[in-house]
């Protein structure tokens, strides 16, 4: 434990926070700032790629013909749908938490930043993810980082690794960790037993997984936008019960996030470095650009262009970090100016229990729905999404390295895991996946700078 804390220290404390915020400005300046297509990325999300788009883009990417036709396509919100119930998740409320806590205010403008610059990040991973990808047996599209590495860059034993590294990071944090998640959120708010919440949640992933790719777009395609959705709107409610210290919660961070000093007075971190170390960590973390998983579900839509895919799958960053992170980030800081005695005895996730505490929602009629527990089925909600979202990245590494007969090994393997994960003590599996998740960065970026010259805006 000590030599992983002590790796991931290191790694996330410079080497790789400099190395993914060169490539995110790097490729905001090559791709000439793909962000402030950003409105009509959204408009392109909702809805079917025209029938007239070019079968060749602008690098020559030609849409490759399947053996044989898929029983269900992919649409490119689909593929949009998957990445976000991947991305969507606790790490977009108790990431943000405990970024405010060890870096203070300010770490929330320093994760709004990085996902702003990360779209053009994940369009240029998004985009040679559907340049070089293939088909399976049933026809159905199939690509990633591991393929692009592979195809453009010739370079096998890199590809397997990553792969092998995506497999590892399914089963730690998109798996154990939020089904860990799952079972603390319901143990604390209702009582609920870690078995029986474990056995449930490995039930329901293991139905939606058993339908494939097509399941997953589907449930997805149902439940991200609700629960995004709603969410948002609790936020929103809560920015609105705060709206008279808006003001000075916006100057507040601004002020943190350059400060020298501690904030707070030391109930939450601060100063410059750690603002920016925590708010750079905890962005990267919930919205994934720069290690490479957001390709392997955009490489699974039916979007003849790559072009196209990308724009599409470059909205998931916006909504999870731009969006989603900045308004949790928004609601924690205007609840400690307003109400800092509901900090007392709060440790460094709790912090948006306690802002959403200031949330009656239905509890003003009598009804047992209160801030605090529309917080606890928003945590439950997204770990379950992440969970189904996961599964697809992990059965395409597990694909690529094994073939198809390794999937349903691999699905066994997934849905035994969320028991497990549900029930074991986390400590050890969280170190396992910053380590993982830190080395997965590597080759993706390789491939990304490497292969440049491919990616056109």
């Amino acid at each position: 434990m000590s030599l992983l804390s002590a790796i991931n220290k290191f790694l996330w404390n410079g080497p790789l926070l400099l190395l993914l915020l060169g490539i995110h400005l790097y490729f905001t300046i090559h791709l000439h700032a793909p962000q402030r297509h950003i409105g009509k990325a959204i408009r392109m999300s909702l809805r079917p790629e025209p029938v007239d788009s070019p079968a060749n883009d602008s690098a020559g990417a030609s849409r490759p013909q399947a053996k044989k036709s898929p029983r269900h396509r992919v649409s490119p919100f689909g593929a949009l749908a998957t990445t976000l119930a991947a991305t969507l998740g606790t790490g977009n409320i108790i990431g943000v938490s405990t970024a405010i806590a060890l870096g203070g205010p300010g770490a929330v403008l320093w994760c709004w930043l990085t996902g702003v610059l990360g779209m053009a990040t994940a369009y240029a991973e998004c985009y040679l993810g559907v340049l070089y990808r293939q088909h399976d047996l049933e026809g159905h599209h199939i690509g990633g980082p591991m393929y692009v590495i592979r195809q453009g860059l010739h370079c096998k034993p890199l590809a397997a690794f990553y792969a092998l590294c995506t497999v590892t990071a399914a089963f730690g944090v998109g798996c154990t960790t939020q089904a860990n998640s799952l079972t603390q959120t319901t143990s604390l708010t209702w009582g609920l037993s870690p078995h029986l919440v474990g056995m449930a949640a490995a039930v329901v992933t293991g139905l939606v997984l058993i339908g494939g790719i097509s399941s997953i777009s589907r449930v997805c395609m149902r439940l991200v936008p609700v629960l995004g959705l709603l969410y948002i709107a609790g936020c929103l409610a809560l920015l609105w019960r705060f709206r008279g210290a808006l003001g000075a919660t916006c100057l507040y961070i601004l002020e943190s996030a350059f400060s020298p000093k501690a904030a707070l007075g030391g109930v939450a971190g601060g100063g410059l470095l750690l603002a920016a170390r925590y708010g750079i960590a905890r962005g990267l973390y919930t919205n994934e650009a720069g290690i490479g998983t957001s390709a392997i579900g955009a490489a699974s839509s039916d979007a003849v262009s790559p072009s196209y895919q990308a724009y599409v799958s470059m909205t998931a960053v916006f909504w999870d970090t731009v969006v989603m992170c900045l308004l949790t980030g928004l609601v924690i800081v205007a609840n400690m100016l307003l109400h800092p005695e509901s900090l007392s005895g709060v440790n460094e996730t709790g912090l948006a229990a306690a802002a959403f505490r200031s949330l009656p929602l239905l509890s003003a009629w009598g009804l047992p729905l209160d801030g605090e527990v529309f917080l606890s089925l928003s945590l439950a909600a997204f770990a379950l999404t992440t969970l189904i979202g996961w599964s697809y990245m992990g059965e395409k590494a597990a694909e690529y390295l094994w073939g198809p007969a390794a999937i349903p090994h691999y699905k066994l393997v997934y849905i035994v895991m969320v028991y497990v994960g549900a029930v074991i003590p986390m400590q050890l599996v969280w170190e396992c996946t910053d380590l993982v998740n830190a080395v997965m960065v590597f080759p993706n970026v390789i491939a990304l700078v490497l292969l440049r010259k491919k990616i056109r805006p």
